[in-house]
């Protein structure tokens, strides 16, 4: 598995890391064991990087990883995790004692002494401009509850705005082969800077599997139902904001593009893995199978310069006067 520098943080992470959401909720469910098994599995092929967040099913998620970590030490791992989710997403609550009080929260339920990577979950445009939000993270790392902080940004503008900050290390935004816009400023800012950029929702919540139809339905607890038009949070975390039924039709001439013996979902996280900037992307996994086919993208040959510019074409033929203005 190739190793990316984890921007200016001196840590090396697998190109192809491990998106743990739907270990704590939101996409069914996993039971404990199954989710150590799929940790496991990720880990046998490489993988040495996880993502999760605090909020993932209350904690679920985190106190799952520590649970691997304490059985499997020395592996090599580094987790990143997220805050900023537990009260409203008010400016006025991403203070230092917050900070503290969710960090101490996670490094509990990780069962870890400093945390690798703390990253802010999608906050308000306003707390990326506020001089106040970095001091208090530098606070966080003088006291070594964090060894080094990102961000997790829903849009390019708050992105770019926390590359200029000298102490973030990395930036989690969605990039995927129906979600380009990263690609024009984003991830050649980040590359000036030494920022890390973590590539989420590569599959764009699985339409680029290929598996879907028109008549695919998910549970009530998954968010690609609940959250379809944007009701619990933002849209664009659900099929990259695109509409589902015309995902689909462009899903099914993507995979077409995907050459045997490479699925579709491995061509797909081909394409994120091979743009300059990209330090690593994060799939998640329910099953063993799919975290080694995952993983396995990471050895795929580069993809031709004719599947480049014919998944180009997808992009501005089905979503680029849809979508591009939007994140």
């Amino acid at each position: 598995m190739e190793l990316r520098p984890l921007g200016r943080t001196g840590q090396d992470v697998s190109v192809v890391g491990l998106g743990t959401w739907q270990l704590g909720a939101d996409w069914g469910n996993v039971t404990e064991e199954d989710a150590l098994t799929v940790l496991r599995a990720v880990v046998e092929s490489g993988v040495t990087f996880f993502d999760t967040a605090d909020v993932y099913g209350d904690g679920r998620s985190e106190r799952i990883i520590g649970r691997f970590l304490a059985d499997n030490a020395g592996q090599g791992m580094t987790v990143a995790t997220k805050m900023g989710r537990r009260l409203a997403q008010e400016p006025a609550n991403y203070t230092l004692d917050n900070f503290r009080a969710w960090t101490d929260r996670s490094r509990v339920n990780l069962g870890v002494d400093t945390l690798d990577l703390v990253q802010l979950h999608c906050p308000p445009s306003a707390v990326y401009d506020d001089n106040r939000t970095y001091d208090a993270l530098d606070t966080l790392v003088a006291e070594e509850r964090i060894a080094a902080y990102g961000v997790s940004v829903e849009t390019c503008d708050q992105a770019l705005t926390a590359i200029r900050r000298p102490g973030v290390q990395s930036v989690q935004i969605i990039l995927n082969a129906f979600r380009r816009k990263p690609l024009d400023k984003v991830l050649p800012a980040a590359r000036t800077a030494g920022v890390a950029i973590i590539a989420r929702v590569p599959l764009a919540s699985g339409l680029l599997s290929g598996r879907y139809t028109a008549d695919t339905t998910f549970p009530a607890d998954d968010h690609r139902t609940y959250n379809a038009g944007g009701e619990a949070f933002d849209v664009g975390e659900t099929f990259s904001g695109v509409d589902f039924r015309t995902g689909v039709r462009a899903a099914q001439s993507f995979a077409a593009l995907a050459a045997a013996p490479a699925t579709p979902a491995q061509l797909a996280l081909r394409w994120v893995i091979q743009q300059p900037g990209v330090t690593t992307v994060i799939p998640g996994a329910r099953s063993v199978a799919q975290a080694r086919q995952n993983a396995e993208a990471a050895d795929l040959a580069p993809l031709s310069q004719a599947q480049l510019d014919a998944i180009e074409a997808l992009y501005n033929n089905y979503f680029r006067a849809e979508i591009h203005h939007r994140w």
